[in-house]
């Protein structure tokens, strides 16, 4: 359950703010569907201005990684932080951009395999080997 209420669309409409923020990412996707993430957010509306603007810029701009990569990467994060919400999320975005379920599957191998190498290096304190340090 929620810790703060979700903003309505009926909401957003009476705060110049937030509604401006959801406009723009009706805009920028290209769809009417504003996800609870971005609601809960509308409850402080200086989060909500930065946090857009800061993955506007980041997942939404041409960059030199491909959009699908992006989503990829995200999805990888959120697996390691534990974050249930944007692994969905980011999933729907990944699948909207093109994943098929066989770059799914290997993605999630992909994870698997770095946890379980990342927890034997780290439960054994391997050294970095000199070449790797550049």
């Amino acid at each position: 359950m929620t810790t703060v209420r979700l903003w309505t669309d009926a909401e957003a409409e009476a705060a110049p703010r937030v509604k401006a923020v959801f406009d723009d990412i009706r805009a920028t996707r290209r769809s009417d569907f504003i996800n609870n993430f971005w609601r809960g957010l509308a409850n402080q509306p200086a989060v909500l201005e930065r946090t857009w603007a800061s993955l506007k810029e980041i997942m939404a701009a041409d960059g030199a990684l491909d959009p699908l990569t992006k989503e990829l990467i995200y999805i990888a994060v959120s697996v390691a932080n534990g974050c249930s919400y944007c692994i969905h999320s980011h999933t729907a975005a990944a699948r909207g951009k093109g994943m098929t379920e066989a770059q799914h599957g290997e993605l999630l191998a992909v994870i698997g395999m770095a946890n379980e190498t990342n927890a034997l290096v780290t439960t054994l304190q391997i050294p970095v080997d000199p070449e790797f340090q550049v």
